[in-house]
C-alpha cells in the first residue's frame, strides 16, 4: 500500500516546503549534534583551529543524517501514524503519493555524498548511521518492532556514534581513547530510556499494527520502570567513572543533574502515560546536561591519555 490510509486535506500532487520540513522534524536534530559537539570537545583537540571541522559535523550529525532517519521512520511508519498521529505529513495527505519515501532516499544519499567532506572515519560513521536508520524503520529487518533492538540501535546512532565520530574526527581519525568510549557507550544505555519515553505516546497505534514497543510488552509501569533504570544507572556509573579519573567536580556536578530528575522520574512512575513527556520535555536535559559536563571533564585529562 503505497499511499497513506487516512487523507484530512485535499489531495496534492507535491507537498508544500513547510511539510518538508515538517517530515524531517528539525526538533529532532538536537540530540546526535549534542553528542557529536560533546566527543569533539571531550578530544582534547583546538575547537577554534578546526572549527570548520565541527561546523560540518554539527550539520552532518543532525539537518542530514538526523533528519534523513526521520524521513525514513515516517514512511514505513505510515499506517501506524495513521493511528496515533494522523496530522503527520504522510497520513494526513499533505505528502502525497510516494513523495515521503523519495525525500527520505534523497536524504540518505546527500547525507552520504556529505560525509565524504569528514575524512574516511567521518564517512563510515555516516554510513553506518543510514544502515541502523533503515533498519530501525524498514522491513525485513525493522528493528522498531522489538522495543529492545529498536531502542538500542537508536540510542547508539544518535548518542555513542555521534559522540564517538565527534573524537575521532577531531583526533584526525585516530580511534578515541577508552575513556572517551567509556561514556559514549554508558550514554548510549541512558539514551535507550529515552526512546522509550517516545513510546508511550503511540501505546494504541503500536499494538494495533504489532508493534512491540516496551509499553506494549512490559505495560505502561514495567516499561516506566526500565526507561527511569537505564537513565538512571548511567549516569551514576558516568559518575562513578569520574571519581575513579579523579575529576571530582565534573562527578558531582553529574550527580546533582541526576537527583534533580529524580522527582521527575517519581511523578512519571506514579503516571506513566501522563508524565511520559513531561520527563522528556524536563528530565532529558538535565541528562544531555550532564553529557557536556562530562565531556568537558575528560577534556582535561591528559591528551596523550585520550589518543
Amino acid at each position: 500500500m503505497d499511499s497513506p490510509p487516512l487523507a484530512l486535506t485535499p489531495p496534492r500532487t507535491r507537498p508544500a516546503l513547510g511539510t518538508v520540513a515538517e517530515l524531517l522534524k528539525p526538533i529532532t536534530w538536537f540530540p546526535p549534534m549534542w553528542a557529536f559537539a560533546c566527543g569533539a570537545i571531550a578530544s582534547g583537540q583546538s575547537l577554534s583551529a578546526q572549527w570548520g571541522l565541527v561546523a560540518l559535523g554539527l550539520v552532518l550529525t543532525g539537518p542530514l543524517v538526523c533528519a534523513s532517519s526521520q524521513a525514513v521512520n515516517d514512511w514505513f511508519d505510515r499506517h501506524v501514524d495513521a493511528i496515533n498521529e494522523p496530522h503527520r505529513p504522510i497520513p494526513s495527505g499533505r505528502m502525497p503519493g510516494r513523495w515521503g519515501l523519495g525525500i527520505a532516499i534523497a536524504w540518505t544519499l546527500l547525507s552520504l555524498l556529505w560525509a565524504t567532506l569528514m575524512g574516511l572515519w567521518g564517512f563510515l560513521a555516516c554510513a553506518l548511521a543510514i544502515v541502523l536508520s533503515w533498519a530501525y524503520s524498514a522491513p525485513p529487518v525493522r528493528l522498531k518492532s522489538n522495543g529492545w533492538w529498536g531502542n538500542s540501535a537508536c540510542a547508539l546512532s544518535y548518542e555513542g556514534l555521534a559522540w564517538i565520530t565527534g573524537s575521532a574526527v577531531m583526533l584526525g581519525g585516530a580511534w578515541p581513547g577508552p575513556h572517551s568510549l567509556a561514556l559514549a557507550l554508558l550514554y548510549s544505555v541512558g539514551a535507550h530510556g529515552i526512546m522509550t519515553l517516545n513510546d508511550f505516546k503511540a501505546i494504541e497505534g503500536d499494538r494495533r499494527m504489532g508493534v512491540a514497543s516496551l509499553p506494549v510488552q512490559l505495560g505502561a509501569q514495567g516499561a516506566a520502570r526500565s526507561a527511569c533504570l537505564f537513565m538512571g544507572l548511567s549516569q551514576l556509573a558516568v559518575a562513578a567513572l569520574l571519581f575513579y579519573w579523579q575529576l571530582n567536580g565534573h562527578a558531582l556536578a553529574v550527580l546533582l543533574l541526576c537527583f534533580m530528575q529524580w522527582p521527575l522520574m517519581s511523578r512519571f512512575l506514579n503516571h506513566p502515560v501522563e508524565r511520559a513527556l513531561h520527563l522528556s520535555a524536563f528530565g532529558v536535559p538535565l541528562f544531555v546536561s550532564g553529557m557536556m559536563v562530562s565531556a568537558w571533564g575528560l577534556r582535561q585529562l591528559n591528551p596523550m591519555v585520550l589518543a
